[in-house]
């Protein structure tokens, strides 16, 4: 089910991605987990409607029984024979459910233990596993990611995000004296 996932984890924690590549390709990956765990969760409710419609059959097969019985027991042959018709196909939609119910259980079973294993090897791979770092618990520097260390570029960059920042605080404050005028009526 998650193939590609595990060729990509097993890149990198083998140290073959290149180290300007490591961010992208962890990010796509925490992407693609995030959608294979509504896939998991897809299952989880399949295998609950699954378990639903047995019970449901159950029931249904436990009443054709009872009433084939009480047909019988009334000497009621064409009842009887309704009730035993019913009674097979409810019995054959069970014995089909059971088979169905244990094939999804196997099915979720795997891919939830599939995609523990991904999550524990992404966390290494985002501590730094196979990148080539000496400290596995720190982020690689810009240096290890081939970045330039371009002082002015991040002065720069430093400066844009203050000015986002200070931006933000603004229209924050007039949106808010905005509808603090409509509340006074102004």
């Amino acid at each position: 089910m998650f193939e590609s996932l595990r060729e990509t984890l097993s890149d990198l924690l083998g140290g073959r991605v290149a180290p300007a590549n490591r961010r992208a390709v962890l990010a796509d990956m925490k992407g693609a987990l995030v959608q294979a765990k509504m896939g998991i969760e897809d299952l989880r409710e399949g295998l609950e409607l699954t378990h639903r419609r047995l019970t449901e059959e159950r029931e249904k097969l436990e009443t054709a029984v009872r009433r084939k019985a009480l047909a019988e027991g009334i000497n009621d042959s064409e009842t009887a024979a309704i009730a035993a018709r019913f009674e097979a196909q409810h019995a054959e939609r069970v014995a089909v459910l059971t088979r169905k119910l244990e094939a999804q259980q196997a099915e979720f079973g795997l891919a939830e233990r599939d995609y523990d294993e991904m999550v524990r090897q992404l966390k290494q791979a985002n501590a730094g596993v196979g990148a080539g770092l000496s400290s596995a618990n720190r982020a690689p520097t810009d240096e290890e990611l081939g970045l330039p260390n371009d002082a002015p570029l991040r002065s720069e960059l430093d400066g844009l995000a203050r000015s986002r920042q200070r931006a933000d605080r603004e229209a924050g404050a007039d949106a808010a004296l905005e509808a603090l005028k409509k509340r006074m009526g102004q």
